[in-house]
This record gives structure tokens, sequence and C-alpha cells, in this order.
């Protein structure tokens, strides 16, 4: 079989390479932007994660024949993932696997025989889960953190958008950020959250919460958000996704599965839903006696209704 036609490496129009963390591994990397990739690019990058001990095993053309792509597109994705090239790219998948490897030692020691039952298969997947959730914090940055916390600080309203499986997310974290004591707008109709959107006006922020990134009625309220002058800040699982590119302020919080289908149906609200949990606790910290003064004050009408 003939080998694929050369590429060319010049840059594409609207292409971006990797802004989130130097230090996030490969596969971190890989979800947040495959979604978004050109489909010779999202090919190459699912067959590392399909098998990354295989892909470091080979070099840019022996990868780009198994794939069965030019050898310019296997340069260009790593380029697209932030290395200077791909062996750049392999030694980072060295590095990542074996970080891996020796963080699954103490279960493999533990559970040498590998329970077979539903148990078994259910404490194997949530381990998995877990032993991917540090990297949900990898493709931030300090900078875009404290902006976003900065903004939610300090806007006069705050409205929370989410819709889909990330709406009873947006809830949750309309219900801890008014414990913190930041008061928040929230609706779960579509075309309320649109009004009220538009009606926020400068100084105020609408936080759009979408783990896709490519809601149509979350973009529609963040239109509506921008046409009003707030400013739009978002909590999301991929970096190239029309919610990064409109809001002003991103947070992208990779996914912690092995594909992007799977992503989307099971574990990138897990992720998020921790992730947001955390944040609230750096926002309560943010605020100082303010908020610690909110969280009491919750405290206290829960122990009432308790006590009752």
């Amino acid at each position: 079989m003939s080998a694929p036609p050369p590429e060319p490496l010049a840059a594409r129009p609207g292409s971006a390479r990797w802004t989130g963390s130097p230090e996030a591994p490969p596969s971190v990397r890989i979800a947040a932007l495959a979604p978004a990739l050109q489909r010779t690019e999202r090919r190459a990058v699912e067959a590392i994660a399909r098998d990354r001990a295989h892909a470091v095993e080979l070099t840019a053309q022996g990868l780009a024949d198994w794939v069965g792509v030019g050898r310019t597109t296997v340069i260009r994705t790593a380029q697209t993932l932030g290395y200077e090239g791909y062996p750049q790219l392999r030694v980072a998948l060295v590095q990542e696997l074996a970080r891996e490897s020796a963080a699954a030692a103490p279960l493999t020691r533990n559970d040498p025989g590998g329970d077979q039952s539903a148990l078994g298969t259910l404490r194997a997947r949530i381990a998995h889960v877990g032993a991917r959730l540090g990297d949900t914090v990898a493709a931030l940055t300090p900078e875009t953190l404290d902006a976003f916390l900065d903004a939610l600080d300090t806007a006069d309203r705050l409205l929370i958008v989410a819709n889909g499986l990330s709406g009873p997310l947006g809830l949750a974290l309309a219900m801890r950020l008014t414990a913190a004591g930041r008061s928040v707008e929230h609706f779960t109709d579509p075309f309320a959250q649109q009004i009220a959107a538009r009606q926020l006006g400068p100084g105020s922020a609408c936080l759009v919460f979408s783990g896709s990134g490519a809601s149509r009625p979350t973009l529609d309220a963040l239109a509506a958000a921008q046409d009003g002058g707030a400013r739009v800040l978002a909590i999301t699982s991929f970096a190239r996704s029309a919610v990064v590119e409109q809001a002003e302020v991103a947070l992208v919080v990779p996914p912690v599965s092995d594909g992007f289908s799977d992503e989307l149906v099971h574990t990138s609200r897990a992720a998020l839903m921790l992730f947001t949990e955390e944040l609230v606790e750096l926002f309560v910290e943010r605020r100082g006696t303010r908020g610690q003064a909110a969280r009491t004050a919750a405290l206290s009408v829960l122990a009432r209704a308790i006590e009752g």
C-alpha cells in the first residue's frame, strides 16, 4: 500500500496550539483538544490515546503508517498539543506512562487476582477515574484561575447558565456560591436564561457551565450576555470549543475518560462536580472574613432545620 501524500506544515487559519499548563500530560491535552481537531489530526491523537505504549515505540513515520495519515500530520499534531515535535511528545508519553505505572502498583499488589464480580468491576472503574482526577487541573494557569475568582467576587450581578447534562451542576454551583455569600441568579428555562443574560449589563458577569462547550441554549445565553455588555466566564471540558472562544475567562477541566463519546455520557460531570466544589472553597478562602461569615450564616440555617 502506498504512503499517503505529503501535507503542508503551514499553520492553518484559526489553528491554535495548547495554551494550558506546560506540565499537563499528553492524555490531558488530547482529551481537551481532540473534539476540535481536523479529521486527520483527530485520527492521530485517538490512536495515541488508544495505545500510548505502542505509540511511544514508533517514529513519526511509523505512527503515520499505523494511523494512515501523512508524516507531516503527525508532526503538526504534536505541535498542536504544545510540543516542539513528535520526539518531545514521545518523551512526554513515556513519562506519563511511568507515573501511571508507579501509581497503579499499590492497587495491583492489593488485588493481584483481579476481582471479576460486579463489585470488583465497579471498584476498578472508580479507581481508574480516581487515578486521573489530578489531571482535571492540568490545563489551568494561576493567572486564569485568579482572574476567574476575581470576576466572581467583584461582579455586581452574577448569572449562572447551564443546560443538558450540565444543568444539575450549574444548580449545585449556584447553591454553593449562595451559601458562600455570593448573590447568584439561576434559571432552568433557556428563554429565561437569555432574557436575564441580556439584562445583565456592564459590571455584571454571566458564568456559563458546559461540559461539551457546544450547547446551543448555553451559547445563545452567552451571546445575550455579551450583547448586554456583561463579562462572560466559562467552565468547560474542551479547550477548543465555541464556549472557550467566546468567553473572556474560561476554566478548562479536561475529561478523565478515554474517549470523547464516552466522556459526554459518563465521567465528565463527576470531575466537573468535584472541581466546582473545590473552586467554591477557594472562593470562600479568597473572601476571608466575608466568606467565613457567610458560611457561618448558612450553617446556622442548616442547624435550625435539623433541630426542627
